[in-house]
C-alpha cells in the first residue's frame, strides 16, 4: 500500500462515488499521498482528448487543481482549501495511450494560504507535458 493510503482511499472513494465533475478523475491512480506531496498516474483515454486528438487542456488544468489539492490535505488540517489562483504552462501534447506521471508538492502551507506546484510528465520518456502552480486559501 502506498504511503498515506487511508487518505488516498477516501479521496478516490469520493471521486468514484461522485455524480458531479470529479467523475472525470476516475482513471487517476494515486501512488503516494503524504507529507504535503501527491504522486499519481493516469493513462490518457479517449474521454481526455480534445477535437485535435491530444489531451484536452481543461483536463490538464483539472489534474493540476486536484492533485495539488490532494497534496495539501495531508498538511495536518485535512482541508482542501479554496483556489485563489491556478497557473498552467502547457509544454508538450499528450497523446492517446500516454501514461502520465503527476507529482505535486506543497511549497508552503501557512495559516491562510498554501502554495503548491505540480509537474506532469510522460512516464516512458520523462518529457514534461505541463507544469502548474496553485495557490489556495486555507482559512485563517
Amino acid at each position: 500500500m502506498p504511503p498515506g493510503s487511508n487518505i488516498a482511499k477516501e479521496v478516490m472513494k469520493r471521486v468514484l462515488n461522485s455524480k458531479g465533475f470529479a467523475v472525470c478523475l476516475k482513471d487517476v491512480n494515486i501512488l503516494k499521498l503524504e507529507n504535503g506531496e501527491c504522486s499519481a498516474e493516469v493513462t490518457v483515454g479517449p474521454q481526455h482528448l480534445n477535437t485535435g486528438g491530444t489531451m484536452h487542456g481543461g483536463f490538464t488544468a483539472t489534474l493540476v487543481d486536484c492533485i495539488t489539492t490532494y497534496a495539501v490535505i495531508t498538511q495536518g488540517n485535512n482541508s482542501p482549501g479554496v483556489s485563489v489562483d491556478i497557473h498552467v504552462s502547457y509544454l508538450k501534447a499528450a497523446q492517446l495511450g500516454d501514461v502520465l506521471s503527476i507529482d505535486a508538492r506543497t511549497i508552503r502551507c501557512g495559516r491562510s494560504l498554501a502554495f503548491l506546484e505540480v509537474e506532469l510528465k510522460k512516464k516512458d520518456t520523462g518529457q514534461i507535458i505541463a507544469r502548474g502552480q496553485h495557490t489556495k486559501y486555507m482559512g485563517g
